[in-house]
């Protein structure tokens, strides 16, 4: 909605009280949103949250720029404070942002492989979600010796200046980095319906591949660039394919792990490298969540060590425990193996692309020509003008007294330069040059020694205009460059790369007490297990009032679980997620330990054991579906799928088949038919709505299904059929059972 012009208007109840009336017109949500939400939406992905080819953000350039324009590269360290208030002409956005952006770039807080801020005080660490840094004020800073590489050649025209917010300085659009910073420095921007996330790579590793490709571009670029390296090390799960895809595309994933040691003198754990997406507290809260709900009882304790030395966790393991399984476990269950999700989104001229390493490569290679050609040039215009002003000083050169006689006979000091041109034929630059020649270096030894000049000038001008011509020469300059940063800023991997066949396979039930059990499911959706002896010397099970039980058989404490529900979903679990139980005691309520929606109840319980078998359904408009087990399976720790089964009818009983079987099925006009599930085509999807196996008569329904086996039926014939659809046969009295049978009514020889 968008408001005309607001006026004066008399209330009716008090025509002395004047107050305001807006009229109020309608305005298109797409005007609305191109006029003002687009605008907004530009600003954040181009001038806020996607780093450029230089590797930085806005944000990130213009501190560095101030304090360059400072004289803190070769100075001093001076306080944060000032830095931040001077950044302020640059970057509008308050103090408390750009000291922010600071403590990222600083040698203190951890989060660059190569910082570009040298710090001293609390910076605070990247790997610490609680250890805060200290105020602007008690800081320190100056910039790091490799942002020579970012400001060599700044004041040669090598990038374009444009004007800060209010039009009083002028402020680069770009630093003409001498490496591909894009590639080195870890950089996550989250915009406007995009984002960005760059995992850093090793300096070295870089500069190397950029030099390769340069001199090959058909350079394998897995072969020198190995993988990510992360200030906070840790160990790199190595696999070839998932790196490809990411270096080819910009997009994917990679899994990091902690890096530790056993202390076999103290029995304890030692954890001294974190991935770089978690923190040592979120590392601490989840182990001590896992002890608390007892999945994990080989520990005894878990502190924080971190000290001045650097980070340090120390687990406390219990008598007996192996450290490998024990990690292995933990490495599953916590942030000590974290997966980083790449997306190598970066403006380009202007415009957001998700580009792969070698395209990323291609665009900072044109960018970095660029810049070399225009510090070529300028270099080359400057020796032209010196060059031009020597030109003029050969013309003094014949006739110094001639000079000196112009410039004593010239009444007006206006008129020398003027009268210089006239009497040797020069331009205003050159006469200037010579009027402005100090009394004592008008002597001919100083002369000549500018005039010998003028050779050399020539050949360093011909050889400017050379390298401007070959691109061969341009390329040169990059990789010597390159080669020079590695020399004085290269530095070993941190992050240490581990294939997959150097890991060893633990089988995680395997590390599970195995023992025989009896699983309990009632129909409230309470779930318990027994041991056997608790089976023989319990009572009477135990259950809430009008509550009975539904499903019951035998397993051990390693199994597997699927738990159907009525919205059409199955939970996985394993038995030995729950606690073993007594008869008298009620159990777990599986709605509140499954996290299932508001209103979902289990309505059944199968061990699908090694996923070989199949699985029958039974719809109350008569159908039934026969699956496969293995529909269920899934190579990701998944604990809940969607769409188990048809939700076209209301599913009425569940069968679990080892193999085929004799089924009854009743409904509810009193009639039953027997048939064998070989009649059943076995359907690939689990949400297939089945094939018909009772024909129902008008407003009858099918009430249940059981195997035949299991049922009281007697005249075993009379219900049998040899193909179906069927309609059945009316039930006789010594066939009805006088319990009524439900969904799950099933004794264990069902299963």
């Amino acid at each position: 909605m968008a408001r005309k012009k607001q006026e004066p208007a008399k209330r009716k109840d008090n025509p002395d009280v004047v107050g305001l009336h807006a009229e109020v017109l309608e305005q298109p949500i797409t005007e609305t949103l191109q006029t003002n939400y687009m605008p907004y939406a530009m600003s954040v992905i181009v001038s806020r949250a996607i780093p450029e080819i230089d590797g930085f953000k806005p944000s990130h350039r213009k501190l560095l720029y101030t304090m360059y324009k400072m004289g803190l590269l070769t100075g001093g360290r001076t306080k944060s404070a000032n830095i931040v208030g001077r950044t302020m002409s640059l970057n509008p956005h308050g103090d408390a942002a750009i000291y922010d952006t600071m403590v990222r770039l600083s040698k203190g807080y951890e989060a660059l492989l190569t910082p570009f801020v040298d710090s001293k005080g609390n910076f605070g660490k990247t790997y610490s979600r609680d250890t805060a840094y200290a105020a602007s004020r008690y800081t320190e800073a100056k910039l790091s010796p490799i942002c020579h590489e970012l400001f060599r050649d700044i004041d040669r025209d090598t990038v374009d200046f444009v004007d800060n917010y209010d039009g009083t300085q002028r402020e680069p659009t770009l630093l003409p980095t001498s490496f591909p910073n894009v590639l080195v420095s870890a950089n996550t921007g989250i915009a406007v319906g995009m984002a960005s996330n760059i995992c850093g790579f090793n300096l070295t590793e870089v500069c190397q591949t950029t030099i390769e490709y340069i001199n090959n571009p058909d350079h394998n670029i897995m072969s020198t660039l190995l993988a990510p390296d992360f200030p906070t090390g840790g160990e790199i799960i190595y696999d070839a394919d998932e790196l490809s895809s990411i270096y080819e595309t910009g997009r994917g994933s990679f899994k990091i792990r902690a890096r530790w040691r056993y202390l076999a003198k103290d029995n304890l754990i030692e954890i001294y490298e974190i991935p770089y997406t978690t923190t040592a507290e979120a590392i601490i809260d989840k182990v001590s969540e896992l002890i608390s709900s007892g999945k994990i009882r080989e520990i005894s304790n878990m502190r924080d060590e971190t000290d001045l030395n650097g980070l340090k966790l120390a687990i406390d393991i219990k008598r007996g425990t192996d450290p490998e399984k024990l990690m292995a476990k933990l490495f599953k269950q916590t942030p000590l193996l974290d997966s980083f999700a790449c997306n190598f989104n970066i403006l380009i001229a202007g415009m957001p692309r998700v580009l792969g390493i070698r395209e990323i490569l291609d665009e900072w290679i044109a960018w970095r020509t660029d810049c070399v050609r225009r510090r070529v040039f300028c270099e080359k215009e400057k020796q032209k003008e010196k060059l031009h002003l020597l030109y003029g000083l050969e013309k003094i050169l014949l006739d110094i007294d001639k000079a000196i006689e112009i410039i004593r006979n010239t009444e007006a000091e206006a008129d020398v330069v003027p009268n210089l041109m006239i009497g040797f034929g020069i331009d205003e630059a050159q006469a200037e040059f010579v009027a402005e020649i100090k009394l004592r270096n008008i002597n001919r030894e100083y002369i000549l020694k500018r005039t010998d000049e003028v050779e050399e000038l020539e050949k360093q001008i011909a050889d400017l205009e050379d390298i401007l011509s070959k691109r061969r020469r341009v390329n040169k300059i990059i990789t010597d460059e390159l080669s020079d940063v590695i020399k004085k800023y290269g530095a070993e991997r941190r992050t240490k790369i581990v294939y997959n066949d150097e890991i060893p396979e633990f089988d995680e039930s395997e590390q599970i007490d195995d023992y025989p059990v009896t699983l309990f499911l009632s129909r409230e959706g309470y779930f318990k297990k027994i041991t056997p002896l608790s089976l023989r010397m319990g009572g009477e099970q135990k259950y809430k009032e009008n509550d009975s039980l539904r499903v019951s058989f035998d397993a051990t404490n390693r199994s597997e679980l699927l738990i159907f529900t009525d919205r059409y979903q199955v939970y996985k679990t394993r038995a030995s997620d729950f606690d073993d139980t007594k008869a008298s005691a009620l159990g777990s309520y599986l709605p509140a330990v499954l996290g299932m929606d508001d209103g979902e109840n289990a309505v059944f319980m199968v061990d699908p054991k090694n996923y070989t078998g199949q699985i029958a359904f039974f719809f109350e408009n008569g159908k039934a579906l026969k699956t496969d087990l293995a529909g269920y399976a899934t190579k990701q720790n998944r604990k809940k799928l969607t769409g188990a089964y048809s939700d076209k009818s209301p599913l009425k009983a569940i069968i679990p088949l080892d193999g085929d079987i004799d089924v009854a099925v009743y409904s509810t006009d009193g009639r039953a038919v027997i048939f064998n599930t070989k009649l059943l085509a076995a359907k690939a999807s689990r949400a297939s709505q089945g094939v018909a196996v009772m024909a129902l008569k008008k407003k009858s329904t099918v009430e249940n299904a059981a195997p035949a086996a299991a049922t009281t039926i007697k005249n075993y014939s009379r219900y049998k059929v040899r193909s179906i659809p069927a309609a059945g046969a009316l039930l006789r009295p010594e066939d009805r059972d006088e319990i009524q049978l439900e969904i799950g009514d099933l004794a264990d020889e069902q299963v």
